[in-house]
């Protein structure tokens, strides 16, 4: 029999591959050729220049279109799936997709994945046109369980049709400072980044409000009189693969100019250069705002063997354990509990390493591509046996000690509980709980 063909259609704002795109290109470009032999995957996205209109990514076809007006690009998208004839097209983060594909491909099944809350808000989208893409939405995937707490709050009769897939890391290239291989490559980043004798505090990320990054200067002052060899990297640019500032981040480069030995801002980097950062950092500081959906930056300084201090605030929850992979803070008292933490890791080498000992085992057992893959795969596997069709929660995993646990003694049936051993409440608990604007995503 031949393998279930899948097409993986991008919101044509990045070419893939890319080394200054966002997450969601990334997301692609990582785990759907991780899905093959299971299935015959096939990506749909923008042009890129030095990019052919057709190419592998990984031993996965892609297919480039021009993206300048998005209706003639999911229009050309839309003609050119009605010549693969997938059973599942898959729309990354556009729920109005949806609709177009829908109608010139009626016989495919959609599946809708969403890396953010931004376009399901109501300044990209009505309620009326997100809820009858939901409606015609065959599955919708989101990459945390507070996100899945925010589509049913805005469309809770989409309830059975969504599950939860983490995105991942690719731990070879984030590799491991505990090991002889990784403390060369620490020792290596140090001295090139001229930072072989300071305590270094590291934020990546893109420098607009949400993500925080004027809690963490504020603090700077009340560090330094304690580790006066103190070094806080801010590296990120407000867009993706620009230098271009804003009003925020001149106001954060301001904070920063009277501090210029303890705070180094550096522009945007791509892709390639993020993982030598977090090797030469001592913590990653990630003060986001509670709109954030995953935090896929938590998951990489992680892999590194970093300990992350982030707030307890959207799916962060869901990747820190509290106290034993970092630390989660609360929005309220950010600024002291930040000070606090800090304090206590930059004075502790040895928490420092067991914190980022028990980091880097986290993402091994929970956070890679591998996991992505195989979690998407389970899923497309249940959507055709009829087993599941009631319950489609039953039997996720193939047995206990597979990735995703479920909460201890609450068993798989309870399919609202599953918590995948994050320590994180689940939905039906959140129902009175604020829901919060959109985040900015991509």
């Amino acid at each position: 029999m031949s393998p279930l063909k899948v097409a993986f259609v991008t919101p044509g704002a990045y070419p893939i591959p890319s080394g200054n795109s966002s997450s969601v290109e990334r997301v692609v470009e990582k785990f759907v050729p991780l899905l093959r032999p299971h299935v015959e995957p096939r990506i749909y996205g923008k042009i890129g220049r030095h990019l052919p209109r057709r190419s592998l990514v990984n031993d996965c076809l892609c297919e480039r279109f021009h993206a300048a007006n998005r209706s003639a690009y999911v229009a050309n998208v839309g003609h050119a799936l009605q010549k693969f004839s997938p059973q599942i097209i898959q729309v990354e983060n556009r729920p109005t997709y949806v609709i177009k594909l829908k109608r010139s491909n009626p016989k495919a099944k959609i599946w809708l994945n969403l890396h953010s809350s931004t376009y399901i808000s109501p300044r990209h989208i009505s309620g009326t046109v997100l809820r009858r893409s939901f409606a015609l939405a065959d599955r919708i995937i989101v990459n945390s369980e507070f996100l899945r707490s925010l589509v049913l709050a805005k469309v809770p009769e989409a309830k059975l049709k969504i599950r939860v897939v983490y995105p991942g890391v690719e731990t070879r290239r984030f590799q491991s400072r505990y090991t002889a291989e990784g403390e060369a490559a620490r020792r290596y980043h140090r001295e090139r980044k001229g930072l072989a004798h300071r305590k270094v505090i590291v934020f990546l990320g893109r420098l607009i409000p949400l993500k925080g990054v004027h809690h963490l200067l504020a603090i700077v002052p009340r560090l330094i009189k304690i580790h006066p060899d103190l070094l806080v990297v801010i590296v990120g640019s407000p867009f993706y693969g620009s230098h271009r500032t804003t009003a925020y981040s001149r106001k954060l480069m301001k904070m920063g100019e009277q501090y210029k030995r303890h705070i180094r801002f550096v522009p945007y980097v791509p892709y390639s250069e993020v993982p030598g950062w977090f090797m030469a950092a001592d913590v990653a500081v990630m003060p986001s705002g509670k709109r954030e959906a995953f935090g896929l930056v938590n998951v990489e300084a992680m892999a590194t063997g970093l300990p992350v201090i982030a707030t307890r605030a959207g799916g962060m929850q869901e990747i820190i354990q509290d106290g034993e992979t970092g630390y989660l803070i609360n929005q309220k008292e950010i600024k002291n509990e930040l000070t606090e933490k800090l304090l206590l890791l930059l004075q502790n080498a040895a928490l420092r390493r067991q914190m980022g000992l028990k980091s880097r085992q986290r993402v091994e057992k929970l956070f890679t591509w591998e996991h992505t893959a195989k979690r998407w795969l389970k899923i497309q596997r249940n959507e055709v046996d009829m087993r599941f069709h009631d319950d489609p929660e039953l039997d996720l995993y193939d047995s206990p000690e597979e990735e995703l646990e479920s909460e201890p003694g609450k068993g798989a049936a309870l399919e609202e509980s599953i918590s995948y051993d994050m320590g994180f409440c689940n939905p039906e608990q959140q129902k009175h709980q604020e829901v919060l604007p959109p985040e900015d995503g991509s």
